[in-house]
């Protein structure tokens, strides 16, 4: 009698949940694990994608894709399973299973999320892990690409410079990150001014609904489509993949770093950078990053800030061009450097010059140190005399550093309302806030948290207000947040309105009708109604 290989694999895979049952006493989950193999394809056993607290590999897996080590202390609640998605089926099956047995779903695919929401919960969950879902197929002749969620940037990147030197996406500077988050988020980087975030290059997506299905742009609908593309997808469903349009490039960019001290008249350069560097030509992005520095004198500290440049062209237009409209900063030829555009990457992630883009290929390696960031928005011009109180205040948190990143340029001809992101015309900067330690313990956590708090509410008279807005990416729980079994309207309105102002209540109508019984949640989701 011959036996097909499907069976084969089917009875290995039931055999394989058996013995991952046997170890777990939680009837949820085992209903869960139960579940899963019947709603997945058996060509693509989902027996190994799954990882109980019975698994010798569970922590290493947990550990790896968490960026922060804030998440890693003994009290941290951790998941029932993990489930590593290795087909688009096993996503499925982890939606359909997890809501029939009463799971809730955190969906990861690259770790950074600043708060840990996308594998922390307080209530009984489980982690859709993407990151094995990483394909990318590159189509020069439409300019196009089909990015898989738990794709890289850095892998993004590599992959579209090993077919051309002249084309690029515009996204983030962090290679680590996952397309899934980063890209449902916003995706925020140095191509903005020139070609807008990264959702404004998205054409299409797969997803996966709250019955199991997997939608494209068509059949999802333009409401949905609106909602993942900066509303943040998991409050809607399992971003398999996006669609993305490759942006040109010149062959060769040029990029400079130019630092400043208080001594050597950074206040006066910073003032002039805010008259500029949102009205500088759209090939130009020039990001400021104020940070505690040692005195000239032993034993003192000053503010150095470090003026980073990304021009789409050649460094003879660039000096031309600076000093004309930014004379000030003084660039000069001797601090400019012209490379390719994916070499351009290594850059911004403060690699040295000539390192190989293989790196590009890592893999996210686990945290290696705690952190907590914020953010802000900045529609006026700083004055001097406050940009001063400023450094006095950074000095007092140190080791805390700011990045003010341009806004202008194309940002400022899309619409507010095209994208659920809504920081549009009328801005200046995007601020982030960011304190990182290595000191173990809860006291050090708390004094460093503490820390960073203090400079956000000094900085309030200088940022944006009624709502002091922030960025969906950056996600903070200082801003608000729900509880994370159920979701709140009138809770979700004080995160809601700061990261997406008006956009926000029509996010809560697409929730309400593409998963009206908030299914998908967590701490900062969009709610289904506001009644």
């Amino acid at each position: 009698m011959k036996v097909s290989m499907t069976v084969i694999l089917s009875v290995f895979s039931a055999l394989l949940l058996s013995v991952s049952l046997a170890a777990n006493s939680d009837p949820s989950l085992d209903n869960f694990l139960k579940c899963l193999p019947s709603n997945s394809l058996p060509s693509y056993p989902i027996s190994e994608a799954i990882y109980t607290t019975a698994n010798p590999s569970f922590e290493s897996v947990l550990l790896t894709y968490i960026n922060n080590r804030r998440f890693l202390t003994p009290t941290t609640p951790k998941p029932l399973a993990i489930v590593t998605a290795l087909h688009e089926s096993h996503v499925q099956a982890t939606v359909v299973c997890a809501k029939s047995h009463g799971l809730q779903v955190r969906i990861r695919s690259g770790g950074h999320d600043y708060e840990g929401l996308s594998y922390v919960s307080e209530v009984p969950f489980v982690i859709l892990d993407m990151f094995n879902l990483r394909s990318i197929d590159i189509d020069l002749a439409s300019e196009t690409a089909w990015v898989q969620a738990g794709a890289t940037l850095g892998e993004i990147y590599y992959n579209i410079a090993n077919k051309s030197n002249v084309h690029a996406f515009p996204a983030g500077v962090c290679p680590t990150i996952g397309a899934g988050g980063h890209i449902s988020g916003g995706g925020y980087g140095t191509l903005m001014r020139k070609y807008g975030l990264s959702v404004d290059n998205v054409i299409d997506a797969k997803v996966v609904d709250v019955k199991g299905n997997i939608l494209d742009r068509q059949t999802m609908g333009e409401d949905l489509f609106w909602a993942i593309r900066g509303g943040g997808g998991a409050s809607f469903g399992v971003i398999l993949s996006w669609k993305i349009n490759l942006v040109r490039v010149p062959a060769k960019v040029t990029v400079f770093k130019v630092d400043r001290t208080l001594e050597e008249g950074a206040t006066d350069i910073f003032y002039q950078w805010q008259q500029v560097s949102t009205e500088l030509d759209k090939e130009l992005f020039i990001r400021a990053m104020p940070q505690v520095a040692n005195g000239s004198v032993e034993g003192t500290k000053t503010i150095r800030i470090s003026f980073y440049g990304l021009f789409l062209g050649q460094s003879g237009t660039l000096i031309s061009m600076m000093n004309k409209r930014f004379p000030e900063l003084g660039l000069q030829q001797s601090d400019c450097i012209e490379m390719r555009w994916i070499e351009s990457t290594l850059f911004w992630f403060d690699l040295p010059n000539g390192t190989s883009i293989d790196v590009l290929l890592n893999r996210p390696r686990g945290a290696q140190s705690f952190y907590k960031n914020k953010s802000d928005y900045v529609n006026h011009i700083v004055p001097k005399e406050a940009l001063e109180r400023i450094w006095k205040m950074m000095i007092k948190a140190e080791p805390m550093w700011m990045q003010w990143n341009p806004i202008g340029g194309r940002m400022s001809e899309i619409p507010d309302t095209a994208t659920p992101f809504p920081h549009r015309a009328g801005y200046l900067f995007k601020l982030q806030y960011s304190i990182n330690w290595r000191e173990e313990g809860t006291e050090a956590t708390d004094r460093y948290i503490s820390l960073i708090r203090e400079m956000h509410d000094a900085m309030a008279p200088y940022v944006t207000k009624f709502p002091r807005e922030a960025f969906q990416n950056y996600r903070d729980l200082d801003i608000g947040s729900s509880p994370s079994n159920q979701t709140n309207f009138e809770e979700a309105k004080e995160y809601g309105l700061k990261y997406f102002k008006g956009n926000f209540l029509r996010l809560v109508k697409v929730k309400g009708m593409v998963d009206p019984d908030n299914f998908f949640k967590h701490e900062q989701s969009i709610p289904p109604r506001w009644m």
